[in-house]
């Protein structure tokens, strides 16, 4: 089903902006798309995309995007070439000459717009777009300027216009403003620009001879789409190929949105180098996941630091491609690294069938293959149960009794000359935890390699489950590999072991992620609850707050604190003492002070009274000879040992406030275990974040500990994340820190808390 055209992943010149399935039936592209975002059943059969509130949520970011119409850019039924030539020797004529072959074979009017000619390849030419006999629906743009015909073509009613210029936003300065008054031409005048900076990909020639599910494609760097685009060679289906440049308004979202309402695609691959709307792209990649389409991406930018200046622990733990990173996995988007995987992945998932089982079986001619290949997917979480005894025995009918069968499945050299071949391959197939087969293929070895490939087409056939071949040659050039495999439109085909470990990982992910998908959108909250009341008077605009401050905020949002009084004397920190209960804690407190630990201003397991006189005083000396303001001195009560969690709140410029999970205490900068989500998020993605944590089984009780409250820890996260919806603006960072999980049914308490308010 599948090869492999390696790629070179590299970082396109023009700079990142702002920050950073089931079977398909094969349709045609004509129809209409969703613009009221109602979220009608697909024509396939697909889950179709409930609709999302108009309303937004508390924060004030949208709940629900329309689909952008985009029929008519693709399939338009007439076309204007603005800066139309037929001069030779010059760039605007071969790109005229290639839209009107476009538009020949798309069925749509071309006219040729330019002053200085009346024709143009035997066309009649016009001066302006106003002087055209008909409105058109997509206008192409060949001019150094485009800013003076935006005007023209929303005054004359075009819905659709394509800017090749660059020289804007990835220049520097002076060309982001000059994007930024052509995109304020732009908003509201009902016209829609691709571009600037963009080129012809949406024009190419597609194959109209393949069937199946299709792949739709979207590139911020037209080069970096074509070995997806080789793909129809082969015999890979694409539908739709949108290079979004530097998106000074339509942008991936918006292609996103279409192409996951579209019944023809089975798959979206994408290589994005910068999002130009964090929200945006979450609601679009809703909708792919509503619609059970799966979605692959290049994203660029794994090595930004995204450093930003905090000082909570929150804040320098989470850098901008970590939040990215749990964005795309929140939504069930499929992040890959390099194009080689991301047409691999994408072809898979455009046309597998849903899985029956998400056991593997990796049948080889050889035992070393086997092994290799169970190694590399084992470690990537991919599922190989061991065959049943009566499986076994069955499959040693037709291989020798010394050759492990159990899985891997070691043949020792495929059947050539009778009928066990196939008997083999149906009998793994028919066992009911064995939902994909792969079978790696190091080298061609005839007749032996030719017969395999034959007969794990002929199976593929005969059954719904999946089948893979790794063709490991490096030649390529094989019948049984060009004929046999890629002939087939059943057998996915790659040419390395960690491409198809990768594609078929992301399989069973994407199926069990959309069969259990929930959009957290029809649940965000809507409506400020009562504690945004209580809490936005406790902010300090521009100021960070004390421990005492900061620990009000989160009783506020129902978030459970030690018992404690603020003090500012010796005798009443004694007082204070004998009400809170011994032992207690001493701590300064202070609206600048954070890490009081390293300060000095931190004194636990205080058992007497003459202990808190002491601790009190030397707190106090520190302060004042560190020159630290202090608002007085904290005394509260002492928690027994519990395990150790951080959790906070970061801003993105994305994606708005995040919400940081992970193991705390002083080692928390050390550690670096944590897990990122964007709000909204429910109790099941808060739960999910925990799981991905290194440090999980602590959680779980070790060496004798008891099995820690992750109730009363996944019902802390999602009240910060209330409290960060609904505080946003106010609140710029904040830092629980340690939040003590005690024991099961017995709760969490924050001992520690920082907040910065904006």
């Amino acid at each position: 089903m599948l090869g492999s055209t390696h790629g070179t992943l590299t970082t396109h010149s023009r700079p990142a902006r702002v920050v950073a399935c089931g079977e398909h039936r094969p349709t045609t592209v004509h129809g209409t798309s969703d613009p009221a975002g109602s979220g009608g059943p697909r024509p396939d059969g697909g889950a179709a995309a409930a609709p999302a509130a108009a309303d937004p949520d508390v924060s004030g970011r949208p709940l629900h995007a329309p689909v952008p119409d985009l029929d008519r850019f693709f399939r338009p039924e007439s076309v204007a070439v603005v800066g139309a030539s037929d001069t030779e020797g010059r760039p605007n004529t071969g790109i005229t000459r290639q839209l009107i072959a476009w538009a020949e074979r798309v069925g749509a009017r071309l006219h040729p717009v330019n002053p200085g000619r009346d024709q143009v390849f035997g066309r009649p030419c016009h001066p302006t777009v106003a002087d055209l006999p008909e409105t058109v629906d997509l206008a192409v743009l060949l001019v150094a300027d485009p800013l003076p015909v935006i005007g023209q073509l929303a005054d004359t009613g075009v819905k659709f216009a394509v800017a090749f210029a660059s020289g804007f936003a990835e220049t520097g300065e002076d060309g982001a403003a000059a994007q930024a008054r052509l995109a304020e031409a732009v908003a509201g005048s009902g016209l829609r620009l691709l571009g600037p900076n963009t080129n012809l990909n949406a024009f190419e020639e597609f194959r109209d001879d393949l069937d199946g599910p299709a792949i739709a494609l979207i590139t911020q760097s037209g080069h970096q789409g074509r070995p997806v685009f080789a793909l129809q060679e082969l015999g890979i289906r694409l539908s739709h190929w949108a290079p979004t440049g530097n998106e000074a308004d339509l942008e991936t979202a918006d292609f996103l949105s279409y192409f996951a309402s579209r019944p023809e695609v089975g798959a979206i691959a994408a290589y994005v180098e910068g999002l130009k709307d964090g929200r945006s792209f979450l609601l679009a990649a809703d909708r792919a996941a509503r619609n059970k389409v799966p979605v692959v991406v290049v994203k660029v930018g794994r090595t930004e630091t995204g450093a930003r200046t905090a000082a909570s622990h929150t804040g320098k733990l989470t850098g901008a491609d970590a939040v990215v990173d749990a964005a795309l996995r929140q939504f069930g988007v499929i992040r890959v690294d390099g194009l080689d995987e991301l047409q691999d992945t994408a072809a898979l998932l455009a046309r597998a069938k849903k899985p029956a089982a998400e056991g593997v079986a990796v049948y080889s001619i050889s035992g070393g293959t086997g092994a290799h290949f169970a190694d590399l997917a084992t470690a990537a979480g991919l599922t190989l149960p061991t065959l049943g005894a009566a499986k076994q025995a069955e499959l040693h009918q037709w291989i020798p009794d010394y050759l492990n069968v159990a899985n891997p499945i070691d043949n020792g050299g495929h059947p050539v000359g009778d009928w066990r071949g196939p008997k083999i391959i149906d009998a793994i197939l028919a066992d009911p935890d064995i939902g994909v087969l792969i079978c790696p293929i190091t080298g061609p070895f005839p007749p032996m390699s030719d017969k395999l490939a034959q007969d794990l087409v002929d199976a593929a056939e005969r059954t719904d489950k999946l089948v893979c071949v790794v063709w490991g040659s490096p030649v390529g050039t094989e019948d049984a590999y060009r004929r046999t495999l890629l002939g087939s439109s059943r057998v996915a085909t790659f040419r390395t072991f960690a491409n198809c470990v990768t594609a078929v990982r992301a399989y069973l992910d994407h199926h069990r992620f959309t069969a259990g998908y929930r959009s957290p959108f029809d649940d965000a909250p809507r409506v400020l609850s009562p504690s945004a009341r209580k809490a936005r008077a406790l902010l300090r605009p521009g100021r960070q707050l004390s421990e005492h401050a900061a620990k009000q905020l989160l009783r506020a949002y129902g978030i459970r604190v030690p018992r404690e009084q603020l003090v500012t004397s010796a005798a009443a920190a004694v007082r204070a003492a004998s009400q809170v209960g011994y032992p207690v804690v001493l701590k300064g407190s202070g609206p600048e002070l954070a890490h009081k630990t390293e300060l000095g201003l931190v004194q636990i397991g205080l058992t007497s009274a003459s202990q808190v006189r002491d601790a009190y005083r030397e707190l106090t000396d520190i302060a004042r000879y560190e020159d630290l303001p202090l608002d007085g001195v904290l005394v509260c009560q002492m928690i027994e040992r519990g395990v150790e969690m951080v959790v906070g709140v970061t801003p993105d410029p994305l994606f708005g406030p995040t919400v940081t999970v992970g193991l705390g205490g002083v080692l928390v900068e050390v550690l670096q275990d944590t897990a990122v989500g964007v709000p909204p998020f429910g109790e099941d993605h808060a739960r999910a974040m925990l799981r991905g944590l290194r440090g999980r089984a602590l959680l779980d009780g070790v060496r004798g500990m008891p099995p820690a409250d992750t109730d009363a820890l996944v019902e802390t996260v999602l009240r910060v994340q209330r409290m960060a919806l609904e505080l946003d603006g106010g609140l710029a960072e904040l830092d629980i820190n340690p939040l003590v999980v005690l024991p099961r049914g017995q709760g969490a308490v924050a001992l520690d808390a920082l907040a910065i308010c904006h």
